[in-house]
């Protein structure tokens, strides 16, 4: 039995505290709302997970500190936006306990991975990244889900390994913290994609070709900014896009949806009501992409339609009728 700290109480944060604590462990959660805290603790419930029902082993605070003692290991859940700052409010209060980041994204300020930004503010933290094809949803609800835990530390990868993994979660290993972050970062791009040409009903071969050359895009920038090739093929890539593109469980691919009708941005923010995390990434990944000269032409093109005023049925026009190429 550990006892976990929990940095965010939104879906994701939510759906691994239930996994744990039906695993027997003690769960703390941190929330910054009030709001969520006592829905957690007088009613049982996370309101982004309205089928899953919060075991009683697991206690919410708004008190960071009160989160953080005590633990054996921390997950940080929070949108990539508020990673940097929320890290701050309680890097102090970590003794030697690894951080596993658990958001997807980057900073958007610095173009830095979620890994960068805490070696910079928590050099001597053990870390590791836990990503792969996991709705929430699915999670909370006991559904058999495959997932990796990446760190540089072999004790962390089998922390967190022991920890979580059961009939229902099985939990691989892997050393490329950097390809794993990136392929759960970059996915939610060609995700949004995936909306965008459902909206348009496209059709099976249109969706076929953007999963295998939005990949393409995401291993070539993922293996520039130093993962492993074979990582991007792996759960935290190809099992992620996968998952991402095809549920109606994604924020993101309902965000392209929302794009694909006509609707603006400030409107598609609105009505998912959720952070939508490709928004971001996807400028991060245009200007990484010009940085490490990588051609990118869905990302390309889709940052043209949300920040240029490019149609969607002009925007697979013009990505039909690029010069010719091999594969």
């Amino acid at each position: 039995m550990k006892n976990i700290c929990i940095i965010g109480s939104g879906s994701w944060g939510c759906a691994l505290a239930i996994h744990a604590a039906k695993m027997g462990h003690n769960v703390k959660i941190w929330s910054f709302a009030q709001e969520e805290a006592d829905l957690i603790n007088n009613e049982k419930k996370c309101k982004f997970l309205p089928m899953a029902t919060m075991p009683d082993n697991i206690y919410c605070t708004t008190d960071i500190k009160e989160a953080v003692d005590g633990s054996d290991l921390i997950l940080h859940v929070t949108p990539s936006k508020f990673f940097r700052n929320i890290l701050k409010q309680y890097k102090e209060y970590i003794t030697n306990q690894p951080v596993i980041i658990c958001s997807k994204g980057f900073e958007r300020e610095t173009l830095s991975t979620l890994s960068d930004v805490a070696k910079e503010e928590i050099p001597n933290v053990k870390l590791g990244a836990f990503s792969g094809p996991s709705h929430a949803e699915e999670v909370s609800l006991g559904i058999p889900t495959a997932i990796v835990i990446a760190s540089k530390d072999y004790d962390v990868q089998y922390l967190v390994q022991d920890t979580f993994m059961n009939e229902t979660m099985r939990v691989y290993t892997s050393t490329d913290i950097q390809g794993v972050e990136l392929g759960g970062a970059l996915k939610n791009i060609i995700a949004f994609c995936a909306g965008v040409t459902a909206e348009l009903n496209l059709g099976d071969n249109t969706f076929a070709a953007l999963i295998s050359r939005g990949l393409t895009e995401v291993a070539r920038l993922g293996v520039a900014m130093g993962g492993e090739h074979n990582t991007f093929y792996g759960l935290s890539g190809l099992g992620d896009l996968i998952v991402t593109c095809m549920s109606e469980h994604s924020r993101n691919r309902k965000a392209g949806r929302c794009i694909g009708r006509g609707l603006s941005l400030e409107e598609t923010k609105q009505e998912v009501g959720m952070t939508i995390e490709s928004v971001d990434n996807i400028e991060v990944a245009h200007e990484l992409a010009k940085k490490y000269n990588i051609e990118m032409p869905i990302v390309e093109t889709v940052y043209d339609v949300l920040y240029n005023h490019l149609q969607p049925k002009e925007a697979v026009l013009k990505l039909m009728t690029r010069e010719k190429k091999s594969e």
